[in-house]
C-alpha cells in the first residue's frame, strides 16, 4: 500500500475500514469532537492525521486534546491523556458539552428513527427487552452541535424504524408534552437548542437529514444499491437524493489505520 495513490478498490478494504474513514470525513479542521470507545476513536485519529490536524478530541472519561501515539483500548485507557491539555473527569467534559463548545459527537444505539431519535433503553417499549440505557448518549446527542450515529443495518432493518420504541436521545423531531404532538426539537428546547444529528453511517450507506429533519440516503456503500438500503429500513426511506457511491478509503487512510493508529489490531484485526 505504501506506493499506491488515490482510493482503494473493492476487495482492498474491509467494511470496518470504510466505516472508520466515512466517519473521519465528518470532522472539520479546528473542531472540538466528543468521542467514545471503539470506532469513534479510530475516526477522530484518522481525521487528525489527514484533513483535520487541529481538531480537538474530548474523551468521555475526562481527557481533552490528548494525542495518543496509537489507539487506546477504551476511553479509560491512560493513553488517552498522552500530551493532553486537560486530564480531568466526567464533570469537566460534560460541562464542555453543556456550554455548547462541542462541534461534533459520535454515537451509537439500538434503534434510530426517521428523525434521528436514538433508542438504547428498551426494544419494544417498557415491557420489551431492557437495554444498557443512556449512559452519556442523551446528553451528547442533545447538546452537541452535530452528532454522527454509527449503526449496523444490513439484515437488521429493525434498527432503522419510523419511530423508535423509546426516545433515549432526541433527534430533529420529538413529541411535545402533554399532547404528544411531534414538533421540531428547537421548539421544545428554545434557547438551549444547539443542533442535532448530521449523519447516520451504517454498513450500507451514509444517511443525512433534510430541511424537515427527515432521513434520506446520501451515498450508498460499494456492493449495495439504494433499493437495498431502503429494503433494510422499516420505513419508506427517501433514496431520490442519493449522490452515488461512498468514497472508498484512500491508500493513505488504510496505511494509517493498520500501521500507525492501530498496529496492535485492537479493532483493525
Amino acid at each position: 500500500m505504501e506506493n499506491k495513490q488515490g482510493h482503494s478498490k473493492p476487495g482492498e478494504f474491509k467494511p470496518m475500514d470504510l466505516l472508520a474513514c466515512a466517519a473521519a470525513r465528518e470532522v472539520k479542521d479546528g473542531e472540538i469532537v466528543f468521542a467514545g470507545t471503539g470506532l469513534p476513536m479510530l475516526a477522530i485519529m484518522v481525521a487528525q492525521h489527514t484533513q483535520a490536524p487541529t481538531a480537538v478530541c474530548i474523551y468521555e472519561s475526562g481527557s481533552i486534546d490528548g494525542r495518543p501515539i496509537d489507539l487506546p483500548t477504551s476511553v479509560a485507557d491512560a493513553r488517552c491523556s498522552y500530551q493532553a491539555a486537560v486530564g480531568d473527569g466526567l464533570t469537566d467534559v460534560f460541562g464542555q458539552l453543556q456550554s455548547g463548545k462541542v462541534d461534533l459527537a459520535y454515537l451509537g444505539g439500538a434503534e434510530v428513527d426517521l428523525y434521528g431519535n436514538v433508542n438504547c433503553t428498551f426494544m419494544g417499549g417498557p415491557t420489551g427487552k431492557r437495554l444498557t440505557g443512556s449512559g452519556g448518549n442523551s446528553d451528547i446527542h442533545s447538546l452537541a452541535k452535530r452528532s454522527v450515529l454509527i449503526m449496523p443495518q444490513f439484515g437488521q432493518k429493525r434498527r432503522f424504524v419510523e419511530r423508535v420504541s423509546y426516545i433515549t436521545s432526541p433527534g430533529w423531531k420529538i413529541p411535545h408534552w402533554p399532547d404528544k404532538e411531534w414538533v421540531p426539537k428547537q421548539e421544545v428546547y428554545g434557547p438551549a437548542f444547539n443542533g442535532g444529528p448530521a449523519a447516520v453511517i451504517s454498513d450500507m450507506g451514509v444517511y443525512r437529514f433534510d430541511e424537515k429533519g427527515e432521513m434520506y440516503l446520501d451515498t450508498v456503500h460499494p456492493g449495495f444499491t439504494p433499493e437495498e438500503c431502503r429494503e433494510n429500513c422499516s420505513f419508506d426511506l427517501n433514496i431520490s437524493k442519493c449522490k452515488g457511491e461512498t468514497l472508498t478509503p484512500t491508500y493513505e487512510e488504510l496505511e494509517l489505520l493498520y500501521k500507525v493508529i492501530d498496529p496492535e489490531g485492537i479493532i483493525m484485526k
